[in-house]
């Protein structure tokens, strides 16, 4: 009797098998972009035929939009994470800029500017989009108004302040394919000094605020 033994190959929970599915999906999109999700190029770094990619997602579209859903929500909350025990607003809000700016926030904003662009034609990747963005408007607006209560901030219209702020990362976003080595030193700070602005801090206190401790660093 031959001493191999076959091992038995284990079959993955539906919803294991669709998490990975829509995981390597969002990998996909977030360092190659979302024309690349096809149910084809999903099969073949998952090694399994593309019609066990169709079972889950029966259009291509679906997976578009389920994956740069989670992409972005990913990247929202390593930016500004939903719960907040380890600082300040102001140490939560410094840190946001601090990860949003440079080369490790290039991936995010490519993400962005290519779906913004494909949800002109693509009608379920534009209600994806829309979602995110109010996403992320309640996320910065949650961390201002919880400033203002704590007197950290001061600001009448928290998701007014939060929309002007992320209407400034986006346009610097743009430039996310672009040389942006010659780009003046107060044009890089642009964002954050419509924060500090808008929020009545005083220049400088965004990028002097004390790291926060405790917390894991996020992933990149």
């Amino acid at each position: 009797m031959s001493s191999s033994v076959q091992r038995k190959r284990v079959r993955k929970s539906p919803e294991a098998r669709r998490a990975e599915i829509v995981e390597t999906a969002a990998r996909v999109a977030l360092t190659e972009g979302l024309e690349c999700v096809t149910l084809r190029r999903i099969a073949e770094e998952l090694a399994v035929r593309p019609g066990l990619i169709s079972h889950y997602f029966p259009s291509a579209e679906d997976l578009v939009a389920e994956a740069f859903s989670v992409a972005s929500t990913g990247e929202l909350d390593a930016l500004l994470p939903a719960d907040r025990p380890h600082g300040t607003p102001t140490q939560y809000l410094a840190r946001y800029f601090a990860l949003s700016a440079g080369e490790a926030y290039d991936d995010i904003s490519r993400l962005w500017i290519n779906a913004r662009h494909l949800s002109r034609y693509r009608p379920v990747l534009r209600d994806r989009v829309a979602v995110q963005e109010l996403a992320s408007d309640d996320r910065l607006s949650e961390l201002i108004r919880e400033g203002v209560e704590r007197g950290e901030f001061r600001t009448d219209d928290p998701r007014a302040t939060a929309i002007q702020i992320l209407v400034v990362l986006d346009g610097l976003g743009a430039h996310a394919n672009t040389d942006r080595s010659d780009r003046p030193a107060a044009v890089m700070r642009m964002a954050v000094t419509t924060a500090e602005r808008e929020l009545g801090l005083a220049h400088g206190t965004l990028t002097e605020a004390a790291p926060l401790t405790g917390e894991p660093a996020p992933p990149h």
